[in-house]
């Protein structure tokens, strides 16, 4: 027995049936959906062109929403939940919506072709204020670090983000009974949809996981999808069969213990990003800049993890955190080291039938130095080049331990033994910085590509490591950053 795609676009109840469960959101939307307000500019979740709101019930019942990238989601994804698009913003007599207004009157928008994902992001901020005083310019700021303009229109569009206040934010009336149509969608059992042969589940928990995945071995997983998603838009693959890890509460969970910070796999870098800056306020910029907001309230704490790649920014930070993996699988669960998880380029410790579930990270020590470093092209929303998260335990001026993580350096993240090697047991002064930097020409031999040359990369390492000196222990102790 499969199910419909049951979803609220709008305000309105709709079923879908007979599409291609690796249909995205935006193909549907501009296709069957009729919602052409909504546009595709890359087809990979860089450009926020496509940005729409989703609104779906918490645990507790209460109503949430985040905006994301409509290119690269998968429309069963949808099921069980609210999507408002550009078009749905207006008031029930036709009036604009304040951020709409503010647009409008600080000439927010130029070609045109990138505000309705600019209006979106404003309006889930809008929204996200409601009852509350107006956000901060940093706040305005990150929230529009997933949307970009060709244009360069940013000063009148950061203008109408601060004006859209005027209006101050309230509920809207039409969506009094949301929460009671979402309520309906519920099922008694993980989704199952079905269209051309080709299959999309979505357990509710882990003991229904393991039974899909046992009936199915050559699922392919869905997380966020905001990496998937692109194998899909740009690879033109098929997959015959997905599992989404989306639906299952169990991934979800945040605890603090008295040696570790806990987290889900399932949990999206925008949930994760409070707990891990709260224990480690060193990571603040490195999150920041991790991607965009709707690729953060998508992508997945395991599914960055998981897929193993080399330019992952959250693989060297749990790496230079010592942090362990919860593995989860058919045949049981297990604990795994991080650094033990990598094995070749895209390629992982997990065994057939098993996911990443958890991430362990032990707390921070009184004697430990942190710092995150991301090297870009562009500061909002890239890839970066070099990734570096460096952590020392001192024993007074002595190196204890390191931990030198780096990614863009090789084949798969990676910690630098050599360099850490020539810290360990030293004073930490600037001639130990420089011998660390020195070695990790034996750590890493980089490839030079789109992003960076290996030459580049090979330089900007070994002086991450003498930045990281003078942060911590130089004359420049205190580190200037964009955003704080």
């Amino acid at each position: 027995m499969t199910d419909p795609i049951r979803f609220l676009l709008g305000r309105k109840p709709v079923e879908v049936s007979g599409v291609a469960p690796t249909t995205t959101v935006l193909e549907w939307l501009r296709g069957d959906g009729g919602r052409c307000g909504t546009k595709e500019g890359c087809a990979e979740g860089d450009c926020g062109a496509c940005t729409v709101v989703l609104v779906e019930r918490g645990a507790d019942g209460a109503l949430q929403s985040r905006s994301v990238n409509s290119c690269i989601q998968f429309l069963p994804t949808l099921d069980g939940k609210q999507l408002l698009t550009v078009e749905d913003l207006k008031a029930a007599d036709g009036a604009l919506h304040p951020v709409q207004a503010a647009m409008v009157e600080t000439h927010g928008a130029q070609c045109g072709f990138c505000t309705p994902g600019f209006v979106m992001t404003l309006y889930h901020l809008h929204r996200t204020y409601t009852g509350k005083l107006p956000p901060s310019r940093e706040t305005l700021d990150r929230a529009l670090g997933g949307n970009l303009c060709r244009c360069t229109g940013y000063r009148p569009i950061l203008e109408a983000g601060a004006k859209m206040f005027d209006t101050p934010a309230s509920p809207d009336p039409r969506d009094a009974n949301v929460a009671n149509l979402l309520a309906a969608f519920k099922h008694d059992h993980g989704f199952v949809y079905e269209a051309g042969g080709r299959k999309f589940f979505a357990p509710s928990n882990l003991a229904e996981l393991a039974l899909v995945l046992a009936a199915n071995p050559e699922a392919r997983l869905l997380s966020g999808g905001t990496d998937l998603g692109l194998e899909v838009t740009k690879a033109q693959r098929d997959f015959p069969v997905l599992v989404s890890l989306n639906e299952i509460a169990e991934l979800k969970r945040i605890a603090r213990t008295a040696t570790h910070l806990e987290l889900g796999a399932g949990l999206t870098w925008t949930q994760a990003m409070a707990p891990l800056v709260t224990t480690f306020p060193a990571l603040d910029e490195l999150l920041a800049r991790f991607a965009g907001p709707p690729v953060r309230n998508a992508g997945t704490i395991g599914g960055n993890i998981a897929n193993a790649s080399p330019i992952g920014d959250s693989p060297p930070m749990f790496l230079a955190l010592d942090a362990e993996l919860e593995l989860f699988g058919t045949k049981g669960a297990r604990i795994l080291k991080l650094a033990d998880f990598f094995l070749d380029y895209r390629k992982t410790a997990l065994t057939p039938g098993e996911i990443v579930a958890g991430v362990r990270v032990p707390l921070p020590r009184a004697e430990t130095k942190l710092a995150a470093y991301k090297v870009s092209k562009r500061f909002d929303d890239d890839i970066s080049a070099v990734c570096g998260v460096f952590a020392l335990d001192l024993d007074g001026d002595v190196v204890k331990a390191a931990r030198l993580a780096y990614g863009g350096m090789a084949a798969i993240p990676k910690r630098a033994a050599k360099a850490e090697a020539a810290l360990i047991g030293k004073k930490w002064t600037l001639d130990a910085a420089n011998a660390a930097g020195a070695a990790i020409a034996q750590d890493f031999a980089p490839l030079s590509d789109m992003r960076a040359s290996a030459e580049y990369r090979a330089k900007v390492a070994a002086n991450l490591i003498a930045r990281f000196w003078h942060e911590t222990a130089g004359t420049a102790a205190t580190r200037v950053v964009r955003y704080g």
